[in-house]
């Protein structure tokens, strides 16, 4: 991945207007490049980075404002490229509630929220899928002390389960921001 390609990448979403959602920590802008830098502190590939960068692109089960319809699916994959926006999809489509407790058991599936179908991902994709998710929660996690007295003490159980799909680099950071919580 080169600058050109997130410079892409933001420009494109700016044309979204995620420059002006509010978000905590500033906007939603702001915490996709938090999101994207956090991926590349840990080691992440460019692939998952630029997926950091463009995780809210058609909502999440937690942020359900979708940005982009899933029509535009080739607009995404154009600007970031088939690997990158596949993990997007793969990230925006967790259905949390069905697909959370069971993700680090052998062959769990995973649900889809808009297909209402589940699949079982290759473990690589699990992993992406568990980094992205430690990136951003651990970001509203800094940045808002009320989500992190809410959510924090589930969250860290969370990422204690998932702890075989992240890399070491994430599993410090969990327990060095949720430690308190």
């Amino acid at each position: 991945m080169d600058d050109r390609t997130v410079a892409q990448a933001r420009k494109f979403l700016g044309q979204l207007g995620v420059g002006t959602v509010p978000h905590p920590g500033g906007t939603l802008l702001a915490h996709l490049d938090r999101v994207r830098e956090r991926l590349a502190v840990w080691g992440a590939r460019p692939a998952l980075r630029l997926a950091g960068l463009c995780h809210a692109a058609y909502g999440t089960d937690g942020f359900p404002s979708a940005l982009l319809p899933l029509e535009r699916r080739p607009e995404l994959t154009t600007v970031i490229g088939t690997e990158a926006e596949a993990i997007v999809y793969f990230y925006a489509s967790c259905d949390r509630k069905a697909t959370y407790p069971t993700l680090t058991d052998h062959n769990s599936p995973f649900r889809d929220r808009f297909t209402h179908g589940t699949l079982r991902p290759a473990p690589g994709l699990l992993r992406d899928f568990a980094e992205l998710t430690a990136a951003n929660e651990l970001d509203l996690a800094r940045r808002d002390p009320a989500f992190r007295a809410t959510y924090g003490l589930d969250l860290l159980a969370l990422f204690t389960r998932w702890r075989a799909l992240l890399s070491e680099p994430a599993r410090q950071d969990c327990l060095e921001v949720l430690a308190d919580a």
